[in-house]
């Protein structure tokens, strides 16, 4: 389709003598939330990796945004295109602790965009009151809960007025009482039209909030479809078995 704005085709990706990813393909349309699951080690993070280039794959064809990733080398300016127009949310938060939550906010801005100290204040103030820590401007890192810090975080990305938003699993070294805070955020940011990529294990933001959802398994896509399709309504015996382990 010609909306799609990630397309892999037969994406094999190894570390060494271990294949990760065994040929896979698929796409991804903009304004669609994806939802990518599966066990540990399935090759979920790799993929979502590889769609902003901190993973290069050995063979097949990527695209992302109009940029092919598919070539092992990549002009440095390429790269910093791709790192502007697709944000990234980690597990662990990835601030720096020694900047205020205003300075983690500016910096990339002023380096990577050429913005001037009063624009990137300003965009990082209007993105901290959106995901609700307006207050924590002058906060350190270390005065925040790990929500918080997961909340700047993805105001850090959406400062880059990025295209694409992945998320590899956003809420995992969250305590449980957090993790609402940051999928309320994310949901808020689908309802707006954002396109995102996030690999959960949040059955629940699965199945409200994305409109595809891709199980993984052994370094393939083994099944796709909707929320309903797959979560609630699962072909393969691997998914049947994977979802109802999750459910005890």
């Amino acid at each position: 389709m010609s909306n799609a704005v990630i397309t892999f085709e037969n994406v094999e990706k190894n570390f060494g003598a271990l294949k990760v990813l065994k040929g896979i393909s698929g796409n991804i349309h903009r304004g669609e939330v994806i939802a990518i699951i599966g066990s540990s080690g399935c090759g979920k993070s790799t993929l979502l990796r590889c769609f902003n280039r901190l993973e290069t794959i050995n063979t097949g064809n990527l695209t992302v945004n109009g940029i092919d990733l598919s070539h092992p080398k990549l002009h440095r300016n390429v790269l910093r295109q791709l790192r502007t127009q697709v944000g990234m949310v980690f597990q662990q938060f990835n601030l720096f602790p020694h900047l205020t939550v205003l300075q983690n906010l500016t910096l990339a801005q002023r380096q990577v965009l050429g913005k001037t100290p009063s624009e990137s204040t300003q965009l990082a103030k209007q993105y901290l009151d959106k995901v609700g820590l307006f207050d924590k401007a002058e906060s350190y890192p270390e005065q925040l809960s790990g929500g918080q810090k997961q909340r700047v975080a993805i105001a850090r990305s959406l400062c880059m007025n990025p295209q694409i938003m992945l998320f590899d699993e956003p809420t995992s070294a969250l305590d449980p009482e957090l993790v609402g805070e940051v999928l309320q955020v994310m949901q808020q940011l689908a309802t707006e039209g954002m396109t995102m990529v996030v690999v959960t294990h949040e059955m629940q933001f699965a199945r409200e909030v994305a409109n595809r959802v891709f199980f993984m398994d052994s370094g393939i896509i083994l099944e796709q479809g909707t929320p309903q399709q797959v979560i609630q309504n699962p072909k393969h015996e691997r998914l049947r078995n994977f979802m109802s382990r999750l459910k005890m």
